[in-house]
């Protein structure tokens, strides 16, 4: 980008023009840090081409995550509304809640009223997300791959389109409710963009989804973010 700083640059992989769920971390480290950063990864490159081990680049990106995400952040809390299961998880029917803007082919949630947004466009639009509230999408357990789509500007979505269960696992509770570690899988599982309005999710949306599963008896919930 034309006259963009180095600033702009480590924090433009998140929620920015460079969504890459890999280097989010980079907007959390300090000007110097993300520069040593950047260095050492170079130098870790061009050691990786003269050996062709990989390992140590994968190391050093695993370790500047861990710097970056073990900093104090707003989003800490002593304590949260946690509930303790009434059953054992072998003997209760669990749900699953992502973040990570799944929808059925065919049920485009249509955000901003435009239909057939690409993702390319919804990475351009991330502000505007980050301020809307968004849309719960409903995911049959039994949904065939290609009837599933995502879209979400907020994070690479090339790893989910791979494999969905990267981060929407409806295959693995499928596995585990007929291994009997859960007593049951209640589909449909849920999934919704996350990069929005966080204050109406925890205020309005989040007791009114919390509603909705006690209506389906459901009795816990796997929760995975992106």
């Amino acid at each position: 980008m034309s006259g963009e700083t180095f600033v702009e640059y480590k924090d433009s992989f998140s929620y920015g023009s460079r969504p890459d769920l890999s280097f989010k971390f980079l907007k959390g480290l300090s000007e110097e840090e993300a520069a040593t950063f950047l260095h050492d990864l170079i130098t870790k490159v061009g050691e990786a081409i003269d050996d062709g081990d990989a390992t140590r680049i994968i190391e050093h990106v695993t370790q500047g995550q861990i710097e970056a995400y073990s900093k104090p952040t707003q989003w800490a809390y002593d304590d949260g509304p946690f509930a303790k299961l009434a059953k054992p998880v072998r003997e209760s029917r669990i749900g699953l809640l992502t973040s990570t803007g799944h929808f059925l082919e065919g049920k485009d949630p249509e955000p901003f009223g435009v239909k057939n947004m690409t993702q390319a466009e919804a990475v351009e639009r991330i502000t505007d997300f980050v301020k809307s509230t968004p849309e719960l999408s409903e995911i049959p357990a039994d949904v065939p791959a290609d009837q599933l789509l995502v879209r979400h500007g907020g994070y690479d979505i090339r790893g989910v389109q791979a494999d969905r269960n990267v981060a929407l696992p409806i295959d693995r509770m499928t596995e585990l409710a007929a291994e009997g570690v859960i007593g049951d899988f209640a589909s449909p599982a849920y999934s919704f963009v996350g990069a929005a309005a966080q204050t109406p999710i925890s205020r309005k949306l989040a007791p009114k989804w919390a509603d909705m599963f006690k209506e389906r008896q459901i009795e816990g919930a796997v929760l995975v973010p992106v």
